[in-house]
């Protein structure tokens, strides 16, 4: 499978760094909107400027998109899947019904198929609360997040004029969290459930009052929980915040028939948020490949995808060691 990567940030280089783990890809190329001589990656593969992208639509079976959420995706996604079969992390949660309409009707456009918001969240843990829902159809889902840095929103505050750089820590509500664990089956808001701790780095002369509002007002990423913004020196940023760690537990509490009482959990832990992220897309790149040479096209979500797909061994060899 020949790969192209779109973004060189973090996720980008987690992406390069997760294929080098599947001797069935190549990265063949990495597009940039930075001046490409510039930019030095850790592969052979060619480093292009974004401009020159459509030159490249017979040499790439899958392009993963690894830009924000915040004003990348939205634009990125419908825009390249009228040229290439592509994959990206999209998280806003509210906004996915509305990113899934325009990207199907691009890719569907241009006869290519598109794999929106894949990573953990969503992605792998919207398929744990598809599981738990259908196993416990009587029952309550609960999903926290962290403690840990979010890419997402960390993103989300570094556009906001005047932020040089910017970490958000998502941080569960241990006494929620216990809540749930011990069935229960409390009902939360959203503040109830985190809080969200923001370390920005501004530049100099930069009205903080101002960034500060910004930040707690934005809507969807701050406003609805209870949000502390800390200024700091970019050396203390690099200092006490250089990693990008996370994870979370997503939870279904419910009642069989008998009434008895169930939990399942599935929970993550996460040295690096960007290289695990990266890691689930490559592997539904691989899906996304494969159905493309099947003649699927138009817009999927993990919900879509047969596990099968996503993985590199054959239906004996996991009928053998993972049935």
């Amino acid at each position: 499978m020949r790969i192209g990567i779109l973004g060189y940030g973090n996720l980008g280089r987690g992406v390069e760094y997760s294929i080098k783990q599947n001797p069935d890809m190549e990265l063949v190329a990495v597009f940039t909107r930075r001046n490409p001589a510039d930019l030095k990656i850790n592969s052979n593969a060619k480093v292009v400027a974004i401009e020159e992208i459509e030159q490249w639509q017979d040499k790439i079976d899958v392009l993963i998109l690894c830009g924000g959420s915040a004003t990348d995706l939205p634009v990125q996604t419908p825009k390249y899947a009228k040229m290439f079969n592509v994959i990206d992390s999209y998280d806003n949660h509210k906004q996915i019904p509305t990113h899934f309409e325009n990207v199907d009707e691009a890719a569907k456009e241009g006869n290519k198929l598109a794999l929106i918001s894949a990573g953990w969240d969503p992605g792998l843990f919207s398929l744990n609360r598809l599981y738990a829902n259908a196993i416990l159809p009587e029952g309550k889902d609960y999903t926290f997040w962290g403690k840990g840095i979010s890419q997402g929103h960390s993103d989300a505050i570094r556009r906001i004029e005047g932020v040089k750089n910017a970490k958000q820590y998502t941080i569960p509500v241990e006494e929620a969290l216990q809540s749930v664990r011990n069935s229960e089956n409390p009902t939360f808001t959203a503040r109830q459930m985190h809080t969200r701790e923001c370390f920005v780095v501004v530049d100099e002369g930069a009205d903080k009052a101002r960034i500060e509002q910004e930040i707690k007002t934005m809507p969807n990423y701050f406003e609805p929980y209870d949000t502390t913004v800390y200024f700091i020196t970019e050396e203390e940023l690099n200092e006490k915040h250089g990693g990008i760690p996370h994870g979370g537990f997503v939870i279904r509490t419910g009642k069989t028939a008998g009434d008895k009482n169930h939990v399942i959990e599935y929970s993550l832990k996460l040295d690096s948020n960007p290289e695990f992220t990266s890691s689930v897309l490559v592997s539904y790149a691989r899906a996304i490949y494969r159905l493309s040479k099947e003649g699927q096209t138009g817009c999927k979500t993990v919900f879509d995808i047969a596990p099968k797909y996503i993985i590199s061994k054959s239906d004996e060899e996991l009928r053998k060691t993972m049935l």
